[in-house]
């Protein structure tokens, strides 16, 4: 028996708003969460997806060592959707020591350490008292941080894969709970900005003056974004659910910090998931791209794409609303996906005017309200490391 792991609860937070309806607003609008980067400390003519308020977040009391950035957005998001009482009843039902978490991040608490040394004595060096690298720093922070939040004992793990990693942590709850290790998951991630992550990306060339344009003639770059989603995954119980249906992964290792310019990784990854669906491309109904808008990865991924699928099932990256939240992106778009389906609805590649001649697939430029059952999702991370997830209705 093929059993499917459903989607019984979900929560997100991005630029675009607190909560999975105000994404969905968004989504239908065309409305961007993109702005001119005004986050402290940092000069970089470029756009930023930054979420509105988590300064003001307070760390539960019995968490307070946990306090960082990070956290206080992963905190801001467990606290929308109905997403704890959802918890709760599930820790009712198998035992919070029956429960996983899996979550994904590229940075974690960096933003702390960042602060940290800026405080440091300036006669000694040692770094200021409040500075606490286990529970902030820490790449296991956020997934502490969570099961202590929400009371859960099951194992906990942190994928930090950079861009495929909140995607890969459905592959990983999927592997423990086929184990028997746990009987239900909470999936997701969390990434937030910081000075390392937008200076780093600066470096490399690869960020955007203007507002990113996904798989545009003139796109030029990222715009740097944070997120915070979680999903709860248990066995398949309603006929109606969203279930991930199907998960590839694969690690071309081509380059540190280039995609492989033939998409040999990425096709690797998404013909496994067809795969581990049972299903065939044209079971597709629409594919929820990586589509960063630097020149190389969108081409990558478009070959990719031409050989999988033909240029047959429509396209498109949703960076234009949210920015690339790097270690959320597999969690946010996973979140888009199902928007799309419960909503039949197939987003815009927001920003995208004039697509590329040498991008073939068909990228969808203005918002569709049509049927959608299935949907691949695709994140692709710095080092080769891809995952694709396909997520839908089981029957």
């Amino acid at each position: 028996m093929n059993r499917k792991l459903q989607i019984s609860a979900q929560t997100l937070v991005s630029a675009l708003g607190n909560g999975v309806e105000a994404h969905y607003q968004a989504l239908k609008e065309g409305e961007s969460g993109l702005r001119v980067c005004d986050l402290e400390g940092v000069n970089l003519d470029t756009w930023i997806g930054r979420v509105t308020g988590v300064e003001d977040v307070i760390i539960k009391d019995t968490l307070a060592d946990y306090d960082c950035r990070n956290n206080r957005l992963g905190q801001l998001a467990l606290a929308q959707d109905g997403f704890i009482e959802a918890v709760n009843q599930a820790s009712a039902r198998y035992g919070h020591h029956r429960i996983g978490v899996f979550l994904g991040t590229s940075t974690s608490g960096v933003q702390q350490t960042e602060m940290a040394y800026a405080d440091r004595d300036e006669d000694s060096g040692d770094l200021p008292s409040y500075f606490n690298y286990r529970t902030t720093h820490n790449m296991f922070s956020i997934a502490d941080f969570t099961r202590h939040y929400l009371g859960l004992e099951g194992p906990a793990m942190v994928v930090s894969t950079a861009c495929s990693s909140s995607a890969k942590v459905f592959a990983n709850a999927q592997r423990y709970l086929r184990a028997g290790i746990c009987d239900a998951a909470i999936v997701g991630g969390v990434d937030t900005l910081c000075h390392m992550t937008l200076y780093g990306f600066n470096a490399l060339q690869l960020v955007s003056s203007q507002p990113c344009c996904p798989a545009d003639q003139d796109r030029d770059g990222i715009n740097i974004g944070e997120a915070a989603g979680f999903a709860l995954l248990e066995w398949e119980q309603d006929d109606d659910s969203i279930c991930l249906l199907g998960y590839g992964e694969s690690s071309d290792a081509y380059h540190m910090s280039s995609p492989h310019p033939e998409g040999m990784g990425a096709a690797m990854a998404m013909r496994q998931s067809l795969r581990s669906a049972r299903l065939q491309p044209s079971d597709i109904d629409y594919i929820n791209l990586h589509g960063t808008a630097t020149p190389a990865n969108d081409l990558s991924e478009d070959r990719a794409l031409m050989d999988v699928f033909a240029g047959e099932v429509p396209c498109s990256s949703t960076k234009g609303f949210t920015g690339h939240t790097l270690g959320a992106a597999g969690i946010v778009e996973a979140i888009f996906s199902c928007i799309a389906i419960e909503r039949n609805l197939i987003p815009q590649s927001l920003n995208t005017r004039s697509v590329d001649e040498a991008i073939h697939s068909p990228i969808v430029l203005s918002t569709r309200e049509q049927p959608v059952s299935r949907v691949m999702t695709n994140s692709f991370g710095f080092g080769g490391s891809n995952a694709s997830l396909i997520l839908g209705y089981a029957s």
